[in-house]
């Protein structure tokens, strides 16, 4: 059935209801909108669903989650998992409610107890609830930092990260069997209370949570001593973070935690920013100007569902506000967790540090300075998830830290998520820690580049939106994996991994091994020199991104070697588009 027709076969379905039909009724002979909405369906990947909000099978939509949700439940019977129940929980975004107590009349309706957050709450907070309850799976509605017109649906696994093999492939599969609408089940929502297959959960979660993040304190002298002095600015972005945030910091000790008041309440339209994403810059715009005000220590931003961190920190030589990437938090983070639990209590001799194969270089450096084992996986933090069940399965291996270049990390196993709010907590102790020594974090950041080098990492990305975008973006990895650079940016190409070919190429010898990772659209390049390159479209946006990493002998050097760098990136780009 083409797309005209599957658009015709929703106005005449009495299935669909009349606003949806109105909607698409408002589109009529706009037949690129049309096709847009209808030539596919909402694909169901290894992230779950991302999407523009709206009618249509390629749109999110009550009908789409419903859709969506059946093919799971379908699933968690397959694998006699209906007795567990299933844990929910949304953010601020538009529908989210909605979308939310739609998946839990689904799960209802298919005999399966559904445990749905009485409001909005952070990513990790869902991912320790599935653990916390003993759920088969877990549902969260987010889209993350993407635009307002977007949100999605994320599928957690009874360990509480997001599913991976075999479940991913296994609920993909159910999920594309079912492709009638009116085979999907759902039921009234005082039916599902009534018979107990609709609870709403809460604060005894939220409490059970909180007290979990506190327990990963390790300097609660530092605190004490520096509570009173310490300033530090917060955005929870109109998003999930600001209750939780405020709490832990609270509960711990710090007294002037400062919210920026424009941006503190939920909103899913993002009044204050096009973007609300911590990797933006235009995201701290209104908190740089408190922050300047009050003279504070660090800016902390967490995305609207609080599983990734945006920092900047204050440099007193300069008086200036110095932004801290993804990478920059990460390693001072892993630096101070692992640095202090061996000051503290001594490090395991199975101890790992986790990272994913486009985070800084410098991680490699830490874990061989500590004497811990460096683990590297591929992009998406269910992976390092991955990496912790197994240490609890084959009982060998002690997980210290874990995290990705793209703001986000895990400080405890209490989630198996990217944790904002724990990461928001521990970064306030560290400056405490580092304020009792007449350090700054900024001063902690440049002793970690004067001990490991100055690494600097940086990205590009391209957008392109549509049918013929994503067929673009797969011209572009096709392009580069059969006919791979010998250099990039000056730098001779060492060694060629392709993760969808499962191949690593010395590029001296010719020599061929495999990547031990699972296959993935991936290219990655060792340079020479200490740099890399690595190609990859976006799991989760109409993107490829093009991370890169290069090492210096001082700041202004990797600066520079890192402009270079992200120069001929983008002319290698244009080249190919």
């Amino acid at each position: 059935m083409g797309y005209m027709e599957v658009y015709k076969e929703w106005l005449s379905n009495p299935y669909f209801d009349q606003a949806t039909k109105k909607e698409l009724q408002e589109i009529a002979g706009d037949d690129n909108e049309i096709r847009e909405r209808f030539y596919t369906e909402l694909e169901f990947g290894t992230a779950g669903l991302r999407g523009v909000i709206g009618a249509g099978t390629n749109r999110m939509n009550i009908y789409t989650v419903r859709k969506t949700t059946q093919g799971l439940a379908n699933y968690i019977s397959k694998v006699g998992g209906q007795a567990k129940g299933v844990a929910i929980a949304y953010d601020s975004r538009r529908m989210s409610p909605e979308f939310a107590q739609e998946a839990a009349l689904c799960l209802a309706a298919n005999g399966i107890r559904a445990y749905i957050f009485e409001s909005l709450r952070p990513t990790p907070e869902l991912s320790f609830a599935v653990r916390k309850l003993g759920c088969i799976a877990g549902i969260n509605i987010t889209a993350s930092h993407n635009p307002p017109e977007y949100n999605g649906y994320k599928v957690y696994w009874e360990d509480g990260a997001q599913i991976t093999p075999p479940h991913d492939t296994g609920i993909m599969e159910e999920v594309k069997k079912v492709t009638d609408f009116n085979t999907v089940k759902t039921m009234d929502k005082d039916a599902a209370v009534q018979a107990g297959l609709f609870q709403v959960i809460g604060a005894d979660v939220d409490d059970a949570y909180i007290e979990e993040l506190k327990k990963q304190v390790k300097h609660w002298d530092s605190i004490r001593e520096a509570q009173k002095d310490l300033k530090i600015v917060y955005t929870p972005l109109h998003g999930t973070g600001n209750l939780p945030a405020r709490r832990v910091l609270r509960e711990i000790g710090f007294e002037n935690v400062y919210v920026v008041p424009e941006q503190e309440l939920p909103d899913g339209e993002f009044p204050t920013v096009s973007y609300p994403n911590p990797e933006a810059a235009e995201a701290f715009t209104l908190g740089l100007k408190l922050a300047k005000e009050i003279d504070a220590d660090l800016i902390l931003a967490t995305d609207p569902d609080a599983d990734r961190l945006g920092v900047y920190v204050k440099d007193t030589a300069s008086g200036e506000y110095i932004t801290l990437t993804g990478n920059m938090s990460g390693c001072l983070l892993a630096d101070y967790e692992i640095g202090q639990t061996k000051e503290l209590y001594g490090l395991p001799k199975d101890g790992a540090l986790i990272k994913t194969i486009v985070t800084s270089n410098m991680a490699d450096a830490i874990a061989e300075y500590y004497g811990v084992k460096l683990i590297e996986v591929l992009t998406g933090f269910k992976f390092i998830g991955q990496q912790i069940l197994g240490f609890e399965q084959k009982k060998e291996g002690t997980y210290l830290f874990g995290f990705e270049e793209s703001y986000g990390c895990l400080i405890g196993t209490h989630a198996r998520d990217k944790d904002a709010i724990v990461a928001t907590m521990a970064l306030c102790e560290a400056a405490a820690y580092y304020k009792t020594k007449n350090m700054t974090l900024w001063d902690a950041m440049i002793a970690m580049y004067e001990r490991y080098g100055y690494y600097k990492d940086d990205i590009q990305s391209i957008t392109l939106k549509g049918i013929e975008g994503l067929q673009k973006i797969q011209e572009i990895l096709e392009t580069l994996r059969k006919d791979p650079p010998a250099r990039i940016a000056g730098y001779q190409v060492t060694s060629v991994r392709d993760y969808k070919l499962d191949t690593v190429k010395n590029m001296e010898t010719g020599e061929v091994t495999s990547t031990g990772l699972p296959r993935s659209n991936v290219l990655y390049y060792d340079l020479t020199d200490g740099a890399w390159l690595c190609v990859r479209p976006s799991g989760t946006e109409p993107k490829v991104k093009f991370y890169y990493g290069v090492k210096g002998v001082s700041l202004e050097d990797a600066n520079a070697k890192s402009a270079a760098m992200g120069s001929q990136v983008v002319e290698m780009i244009n080249q190919m588009l």
